[in-house]
């Protein structure tokens, strides 16, 4: 009863924000502003949720609360493919100008990135998964670097539209990137629907889980793809947000305080729903798009990563 009540208040919240962001300064003039804030604010809701829910599962799988998915280098590929394309085909090419192909082509080849990366290391008995996180973040590493060396070779004007694509932004996120990109996350949950029940075991660690039953290799792998999969279409869709996830989930743990991943995941969702609306209403109405809100996240996101090494320490 406790766990409702708690995601009842959150959910009045996360429903309070949207109106807020969808009426204030409107002017009356809602046939203009309604179906453009209406678009945005569907965009921020599917990226704050696959942005919590996917560090949850992630967290789960790990074992470990100070850890994001962008450990396995999610956000320096989406940043390397970018500059790589700029880079190659030009500022002026097709999948750089169309931005569905653009949206396209990054989450395939991140999907395609982590199933490689997980077929690479687990075709072998006695693999484990911080072996896993331990090569992903060697490549993020490897692909920052990679970047770097193709920024300082290209033309500045063509750097500008590089520099755009560092930082998460709802400003311009197309209608119909947001409806692809909730076709793939429908797709994606009926497949892995039956198997979220395992999560509350698998939070008890490898050895337990397969005591009580579970087939771990096959169940963490699918939720692997998952979590991927969420990465790949919310950085695609608006951009790298690096600290989100990690402020989010460990706000969930902190106010749900419970094992149930029914409650975890759905809380995740929307206290990620709260932040984002109250940080794109910080950006636009406080600081008059002088930020990023992703600029806003990472320094709260990087403060609260201190506290929690330094609370682990003590």
């Amino acid at each position: 009863m406790k766990h409702k009540l708690i995601l009842t208040i959150l959910a009045v919240l996360a429903v309070t924000m949207i109106a807020i962001y969808m009426t204030i300064a409107s002017g009356g003039n809602w046939d203009y502003i309604l179906p453009r804030r209406g678009m945005k604010v569907l965009a921020m809701v599917i990226t704050a949720s696959t942005i919590g829910i996917s560090t949850v599962i992630f967290q789960t799988m790990t074992n470990n609360r100070i850890l994001t998915p962008s450990i396995m280098g999610m956000d320096s590929l989406y940043m390397l493919l970018q500059t790589a394309l700029i880079f190659i085909v030009g500022s002026g090419s097709a999948l750089i100008m169309n931005r569905n192909l653009n949206f396209v082509v990054s989450v395939l080849l991140m999907m395609v990135f982590a199933m490689l990366l997980y077929k690479l290391l687990f075709k072998k008995e006695g693999s484990n998964l911080f072996f896993l996180l331990l090569l992903g973040l060697i490549f993020g590493t490897f692909f920052s670097s990679i970047s770097t060396f193709m920024q300082v070779l290209i033309d500045p004007n063509e750097f500008l539209m590089i520099q755009d694509r560092m930082f998460a932004s709802f400003n311009n996120v197309s209608a119909d990137l947001v409806w692809v990109a909730l076709g793939c996350i429908a797709v994606t949950v009926i497949w892995i629907w039956k198997d979220l029940k395992y999560l509350d075991v698998l939070s008890l660690g490898r050895d337990q889980a397969l005591n009580l039953g579970v087939d771990y290799e096959r169940v963490v792998r699918k939720l692997f793809l998952v979590t991927a999969v969420f990465v790949a279409i919310s950085t695609a869709l608006v951009g790298p947000i690096l600290f989100l996830g990690l402020l989010v989930a460990n706000v969930t743990y902190e106010v749900m305080k419970t094992y149930r991943h029914a409650y975890l995941m759905a809380a995740s969702a929307l206290i990620s729903i709260i932040a984002v609306i109250g940080g794109q209403l910080l950006v636009e109405r406080v600081f008059s798009f002088t930020t990023t809100l992703s600029v806003i996240v990472n320094f709260i996101g990087g403060v609260y990563f201190l506290y929690l090494l330094l609370r682990e320490r003590s």
